[in-house]
């Protein structure tokens, strides 16, 4: 199973284990984290959600064999099952982020509460490369977080970033060492154990009121414009490209 989940000291770990593909995520592994982050939700003995992947990848973002055979369908996919799991979970949810980042894999980074990452993580959300657009509220939490012009270097160009920008950009808390990472990450979801989970349930649903609604209709917009794109021509020369190890042509477009 390329997701393993395990719940120890008050914490709940998911951790991307497909090293061999950098982690790249199949409809599969989404449906897998989904049910592990609703699991813990459900679970009074779990104080935190820590999301991991291997040593030097966090992930490499979708698989995009797995993606093209089966595209995302709107809302009843497994893609945005596990990004509706994720914004809708009470619980505080941590991620270790030890290397690259890559679309999604930043995507979700904006969901979570706590974001940790090594000084050798790379980040990057190269959407209009592949001829698509950003998903999951990235259009709306971006530029929030970084102000636009910022953020349009980030979305609009793909531009990665490192681990030290994330954080002074406002997405991460702090840059570690890889082999500190975790080890941190999981001090700082134990810490929850000591804390009343009900002021910490309800201290995170006030932070996140305000935003929600606009959240989930980003999301909806996105996702709407993201299936019109996965079928324009302008993505399928993208993605052959990809397949065909060359550089996408774009000029008679």
């Amino acid at each position: 199973m390329s997701i393993k989940t395990a719940t120890y000291g008050g914490v709940a770990t998911i951790e991307i284990a497909r090293a061999e593909k950098k982690n790249a995520l199949t409809l599969g592994m989404y449906t897998a984290m989904a049910d592990a982050l609703n699991a813990a939700g459900a679970n009074s003995s779990v104080r935190a959600v820590l999301i991991a992947g291997q040593p030097g990848i966090f992930t490499s973002g979708n698989d995009l064999e797995d993606f093209m055979q089966r595209p995302p369908a709107g809302e009843a996919s497994p893609v945005y099952r596990f990004m509706q799991s994720l914004l809708t979970c009470e619980k505080p949810v941590l991620a270790a982020v030890t290397g690259a980042a890559v679309g999604i894999g930043a995507t979700l980074l904006l969901h979570c509460d706590l974001v940790y990452v090594s000084d050798q993580a790379r980040l990057a959300m190269p959407f209009v490369g592949l001829g698509l657009v950003p998903e999951f509220a990235s259009t709306v939490l971006l530029p929030r977080l970084m102000g636009s012009a910022r953020a349009a270097e980030k979305l609009l160009l793909g531009e990665p970033f490192t681990g030290a920008e994330a954080v002074e950009l406002g997405l991460a808390n702090a840059v570690l060492p890889p082999e500190e990472v975790l080890i941190h990450t999981r001090r700082m979801a134990e810490r929850f154990n000591a804390l009343p989970p009900g002021a910490v349930r309800d201290t995170k649903r006030l932070m996140r009121a305000a935003g929600v609604s606009g959240i989930e209709r980003a999301m909806q917009a996105e996702a709407a414009v993201f299936s019109e794109r996965l079928r324009s021509p302008e993505a399928r020369e993208a993605f052959q490209a990809f397949f065909q190890k060359r550089k996408p042509d774009f000029s008679r477009f």
